[in-house]
């Protein structure tokens, strides 16, 4: 596995999103478990989870406590295992998450996670989606004060325009190392974001960064260019999109969520498929449509 630099860590260059072993559709408790175990197995060193990553009945944190759970029934050491939450949204079964960004919110909800993922500090911590009625610089406050406070290490930002990266940079400095936001070769509306994490050497870190591939050998547009190179390469389309995404800077981790462990593995390989430039520029040339 390659690493890369996150903040003042090193970690994998391809990442773990937790979220599908804890919403609606999930695989059971023991293949969830077995699919944190590949991604160690196969070098992965940084997860990504948040508090509202799990269903009504389960409480906020399923995600958290099922990933502590994995990393201390590993056979192998985990120390070196960074763990990224998020918090400032609330689950709701029916409808979309509610959003609370307020200081005292945030200031609980961090420790709360820190506290189900078994730690006294949390790796990074990123505030999870803009609430508009909460001022952007009071939520951004508050992430500054969790890493007075000594609750988080790192702090991020996720879901952000260009106008809050920038405001973020401001107010946190060096403290602030990352924006997740939705990117992947049917979804580049985050272009923008993605220039100005790399103009203030901000790690970016893809969210849902398989857009558009599954499935993509019935798709036009990136699906069928992704698709004929992997046949080129002998690999599958989900690799070809992350090995994609790696290429376009070192800043970029990409954190492709997964339910089985078959899926984690054949994402880990992407790190090591090398695309030449001419590949590259075909791909990041593919429509970005991604089909209904």
């Amino acid at each position: 596995m390659k690493h890369r630099s996150l903040g003042n860590h090193t970690v994998s260059a391809i990442g773990l999103g937790g979220m599908p072993m804890s919403v609606q559709g999930r695989k059971d408790h023991d293949t969830s478990i077995a699919t944190i175990h590949a991604a160690l197995d196969a070098g992965v060193t940084f997860i990504d989870t948040a508090d509202a990553y799990t269903l009504d009945a389960d409480g906020q944190g399923h995600n958290e406590l099922l990933i502590a759970e994995a990393l201390k029934s590993y056979g192998g050491d985990t120390g070196h295992v960074l763990v990224a939450t998020k918090g400032g949204l609330i689950h709701v079964d029916d409808g979309p998450w509610q959003r609370n960004g307020s200081p005292e919110y945030l200031a609980k909800a961090a420790r709360e996670s820190a506290a189900r993922l078994g730690v006294d500090s949390i790796g990074l911590y990123q505030f999870h989606r803009p609430d508009p009625e909460v001022p952007y610089e009071e939520s951004l406050g508050a992430l500054r004060q969790l890493i007075d406070d000594g609750v988080a290490r790192m702090v991020g930002i996720s879901n952000a325009d260009v106008h809050q990266i920038r405001q973020a940079h401001e107010l946190l400095g060096s403290s602030l190392v990352s924006a997740q936001n939705q990117f992947s070769p049917s979804h580049r509306a985050s272009g923008p974001e993605l220039e100005l994490c790399i103009e203030l050497g901000l790690n970016f870190l893809p969210w849902s960064p398989l857009g558009g591939i599954r499935g993509s050998d019935t798709l036009g547009g990136a699906g069928q260019a992704f698709t004929e190179v992997a046949n080129e390469h002998g690999v599958s389309p989900q690799q070809v999109a992350l090995a994609w995404e790696l290429s376009l800077t070192h800043l970029i981790i990409p954190i492709p969520g997964a339910s089985r462990p078959e899926s984690i593995t054949d994402s880990a390989k992407a790190a090591d498929l090398v695309l030449s430039s001419e590949t590259i520029a075909y791909l990041s040339a593919s429509p970005a449509t991604e089909a209904a």
